[in-house]
């Protein structure tokens, strides 16, 4: 590896972890505020799930809390030390996402693997996972102890 790259490899290993907190906060954030505005596109998709798993609870109420609750892991994000929260904020999140899958085939598959644009939206949050393990595996006393592991 030349000068450059080792500069630029740097670079990125000092940038990465922050930048993917601050991503996690922008797309948590953002897509909590347009819940919360009533803005957001996938409201629709929103309510049908909410209809088959949570009747009983009043929508505006649910969508609210919904939209709060993303806003609340993008914030947590951005908090120095409070990531490993974050990521148990997280782990509910993720498992009512990926509930369309199963739960409304109707609106997020076209055919046998072919996913509709909402299924899209739906199944890029692997990558939303892939990085939560990323932060996990970045922060703490956990990563000084992986350093000192693979030190002695």
């Amino acid at each position: 590896m030349n000068a450059f790259e080792m500069k630029f490899m740097k670079l990125m290993s000092r940038i990465c972890i922050p930048l993917v907190r601050f991503s996690f906060f922008v797309v948590y954030f953002y897509f909590g505020l347009l819940k919360v505005l009533g803005l957001s596109p996938a409201e629709t998709i929103v309510r049908e799930l909410w209809m088959q798993t949570l009747p009983f609870i009043h929508f505006k109420d649910f969508l609210n809390f919904f939209g709060v609750y993303e806003m609340v892991i993008g914030i947590v994000f951005l908090i120095p030390g409070k990531e490993r929260i974050a990521l148990y904020l997280l782990i509910p999140h993720m498992i009512t996402t990926f509930g369309p899958l199963v739960f409304l085939p109707q609106f997020t598959w076209k055919a046998f693997m072919v996913p509709s644009l909402a299924g899209h939206y739906i199944i890029k949050n692997v990558i939303l996972i892939a990085l939560g393990i990323a932060v996990a595996a970045n922060i703490g006393d956990f990563k000084t102890k992986v350093a000192v592991r693979k030190v002695e």
